[in-house]
């Protein structure tokens, strides 16, 4: 936390942070004024939201799904082919999603082509950008965020969904009345962490896949950072350090937020 006082000097690497003069509030007002402010907190939000609406229920789903699959060996295959993109690097998978849209070699485009449709250049396209985006990113970590729910339901109590069966419930009630209330309480912190990094959509990915063509929807938070406070001719680290200070301090009320409101509608919390 000490180095969060760069901050609020003006600081030179050859005087210390000490020996820096204090400007108080002075980046996080350049930064509240910069026309760009407006745009890139519209990006991060969107980006984060979306990734949070779309990756939430669906390592669920495939909790789930994956609990009433009585074959060992194709519920065996189906973990490790949804587990093992979650070990590719980032570089590695945007090089991947380039392959697959690539307008003129892509295997989407082929298939488009094959249907008599003409090949869209995804990539340069920026309505598509926050879709690449999120989905890829589902694809990749969809099997390893199921494992906790996977642990979750394999804790519940088998003499429940055998009183279910003796009563004539369905899967589906079965997993409704049953496997959703018995991990609602871990689902419910791991939203609330989640909720804590809404302002955190992935530096490395975001900064691969910008264009010049797409810039206008993919700046985000992290990317502006690194461009502007230590990308640029003249690195200013106090300006880096205020835009990130400010991007700590709104996840730790939304933190807080949705940490009450969840114990106040009688769910779990953190603390």
């Amino acid at each position: 936390m000490y180095g969060a006082l760069i901050a609020f000097k003006n600081y030179v690497p050859s005087k210390g942070i000490i020996g820096s003069e204090w400007v108080g509030l002075k980046y996080f007002q350049r930064f509240f004024e910069s026309y760009e402010f407006w745009r890139i907190m519209k990006n991060t939000i969107w980006l984060s939201l979306y990734q949070l609406l779309v990756g939430f229920p669906f390592p669920i789903l495939l909790a789930l799904c994956l609990n009433y699959v009585k074959h060992a060996f194709f519920k065996k295959s189906v973990q490790m082919i949804t587990y093992a993109p979650h070990f590719i690097s980032v570089v590695v998978m945007v090089g991947i999603i380039f392959q697959v849209l690539d307008p003129r070699t892509g295997v989407v485009n082929a298939i488009l082509q094959f249907l008599g449709m003409e090949p869209v250049n995804f990539l340069s396209n920026p309505g598509y950008f926050s879709s690449i985006y999120v989905w890829s990113g589902l694809w990749q970590n969809v099997g390893f965020s199921c494992i906790i729910y996977l642990a979750a339901l394999s804790s519940i109590d088998p003499s429940l969904h055998e009183a279910a069966v003796m009563d004539g419930a369905s899967k589906a009630r079965r997993m409704l009345h049953i496997d959703l209330p018995g991990i609602l309480p871990i689902a419910v912190i791991l939203l609330i962490l989640d909720t804590g990094r809404i302002l955190d959509t992935g530096f490395e990915k975001v900064l691969l896949m910008q264009n010049p063509l797409n810039l206008n929807v993919s700046e985000v938070i992290d990317t502006y950072v690194y461009k502007v406070g230590l990308a640029s001719t003249a690195i200013n680290y106090s300006y880096s350090t205020a835009i990130g200070l400010f991007k700590s301090i709104i996840s730790l009320i939304l933190l807080l937020f949705v940490n009450r409101l969840s114990k106040k509608v009688g769910q779990e919390g953190l603390w």
